[in-house]
This record gives structure tokens, C-alpha cells and sequence, in this order.
């Protein structure tokens, strides 16, 4: 039973691409908390040891092996920040946030390049704006997502990414051009829609079509770097999300798991790069959202002129 179980864990990891096309939303679930498999691995090895099963020792060294491969890098200590490298900072900071003030103090003390932030309400907005201004002059906002920055920003405004069926205002995308010591780099923001988890997995057509739409914009992006933050309702294994990670590169180092806040299960916050290397991500201390702010390492590469 614990070589069996080795076996089908070892399935898992390897071809759970597969188990989300046949078994659609459950596999969605799956790849989501794929990660969570190594725990199921140390548990088996701890019955194999018990049992002194030479058979199940045998057997666990295949899916050991797989998540080393697809996990295990993400274990590497933090890389010391190079000359080149800009600091950002993603947070969904939720429309019901009690204290925007302190949260927008706490996001400016990791001393970022960057800060974007989604879940922006009227009511809220104002204290964003007073409490980031004297450290990040510029900014800009497109209807739920906002960008400050250290450095100047042109040819900010909304992206469409709403898929067909909503039918209300929504507006949860920009595109910013940042002019950093590095050169200019296109700075989108997102907040793609919500998964729904029921009882025979996980719905996401509308974030799926969404992430489509956005795939296509950065596709098209006519600057050589681009620097992806948002809160993707999903993380980096879910094949939802494709249209995105087959196009830009994910952190090299760092669970940084972001949500639920009181109890991290997955990072659905996201930083992604294009032309650029994201060496390393983060979680910092909680706000009053249900997301943990996520803090990454971008460095831009170096190649020709973006312009």
C-alpha cells in the first residue's frame, strides 16, 4: 500500500496537466496545492521508515524526485540584491481593509520600486494616494488597480481584460510605461476573476478567459521588459493560467504564499517577467487583508534598447 501510494503521488507530480484536462475542475484543485504533494511524500516516508518496507523506500525516491525537480528550487535562500535589480511589491489589499493607512505604510517600508495594488474603493483610495505620495510620486489608477512608483511613468491606462458575460462596470487592468535607471519597462497591473471552488473542483472559465485576454496584451507589448503584478486567482502550476506562464518567467526562489492570510495555502499573487529575471519573491507581514503582500527581486536583462 505505501509503494502504491508512492506510485500514484509520483503520478501526480508528473502528469497532473493531464488529470486537469480529464478530470477538469478537481484538477484544477489539484494543481493549485501541488506544492502540498511533498508533505504527502515525508508522510509516506515516515510510514515506509516505521515499517521498515525496503519495497516503499524503493518506491518513494520516484515522486522525492519529481518534486525535488519542479519544488526544490524554490527552497534556495534569498539571493542579496544585485546593482540592477528593482524591488516590487503586489498586494491585493481588499476592498473591506479597515486600516488603508497603515497597510499603505507597511507596503512602503519594504522600500519597493514598485507597488501595485488591486481591491481599490473610492472610499479608500484617498488614503493610498496621501499616504504613498511623498515616496512614490507616481502613480496611476484605472478603475479597481493602481500603480505607484518611485520612478516616472507615461502612457498609463486601463487594459481590457473583461471577459464575455459580465455585465456591470469593470475595469481591472493597466498598462504603465516606468522610466527606471534600467531603461523603460511596460508595468501591468492586474486582478484577474475570482475561482470559485465547488463540490466537483474549481470554476474558472471567466479567470481563464481573462488571462487569455492578458497573454495577448503582453504578447503584443512592443517594449522589451515587462513586469507582470497582480493577483491571478492562481498560481503558477494551474494550467488556467497558461497564456501567461508559457510567455513570461516566475519566481526562481519562494513559496510566498499569499492567501487565505490567516492561514497560507497558495500564492494567487503573482509577479512575472518578461525580458527580466524574477530571482526571488516573498511574503510580507500581514495588513488588514485577506492576502499577504508579496515582495519580489526583478532584474531586467541586458539586450538592446527597448525602444
Amino acid at each position: 500500500m505505501l509503494a502504491a501510494s508512492a506510485v500514484v503521488t509520483a503520478a501526480l507530480l508528473a502528469f497532473h496537466r493531464t488529470v486537469h484536462r480529464v478530470a477538469g475542475g478537481p484538477g484544477g484543485l489539484l494543481e493549485s496545492f501541488l506544492p502540498w504533494l511533498g508533505l504527502v511524500v515525508v508522510a509516506l516516508l515516515g510510514l515506509a521508515l516505521l515499517r521498515r518496507s525496503a519495497v516503499a523506500l524503493t518506491a518513494l525516491l520516484l515522486p522525492a524526485a519529481l518534486w525535488t525537480h519542479l519544488h526544490a528550487g524554490l527552497l534556495l535562500p534569498r539571493p542579496e540584491p544585485g546593482a540592477r535589480d528593482l524591488v516590487v511589491v503586489q498586494h491585493n489589499v481588499s476592498d473591506e481593509n479597515g486600516d488603508p493607512a497603515g497597510t499603505a505604510r507597511a507596503l512602503a517600508d519594504a522600500e519597493p520600486d514598485l507597488i501595485a495594488l488591486e481591491e481599490l474603493v473610492p472610499s479608500a483610495l484617498p488614503v493610498y494616494e496621501r499616504t504613498l505620495a511623498a515616496r512614490y510620486p507616481h502613480r496611476t489608477v484605472h478603475g479597481t488597480v493602481g500603480l505607484w512608483s518611485k520612478h516616472p511613468l507615461t502612457e498609463a491606462g486601463p487594459l481590457d481584460i473583461k471577459p464575455r458575460g459580465i455585465p456591470e462596470d469593470w475595469s481591472r487592468a493597466l498598462r504603465a510605461v516606468a522610466h527606471t535607471p534600467y531603461g523603460e519597462i511596460a508595468v501591468y497591473v492586474a486582478h484577474l476573476p475570482s475561482v470559485r471552488v465547488r463540490a466537483n473542483g474549481l470554476a474558472s472559465s471567466w479567470r481563464d478567459e481573462s488571462a487569455g485576454l492578458l497573454g495577448r496584451a503582453v504578447e503584443a507589448e512592443g517594449l522589451r521588459t515587462v513586469i507582470l503584478l497582480g493577483d491571478l486567482n492562481g498560481t503558477m502550476d494551474d494550467r488556467g493560467l497558461a497564456p501567461l506562464t508559457s510567455r513570461m518567467k516566475a519566481a526562481e526562489r519562494g513559496f510566498a504564499f499569499s492567501f487565505p492570510a490567516s492561514f497560507p495555502l497558495a500564492r494567487i499573487d503573482q509577479v512575472m517577467a518578461r525580458s527580466a529575471r524574477v530571482s526571488h519573491i516573498r511574503t510580507l507581514p500581514a495588513t488588514g487583508s485577506d492576502h499577504l503582500p508579496v515582495a519580489a527581486l526583478v532584474s531586467p536583462d541586458d539586450g538592446p534598447a527597448n525602444r
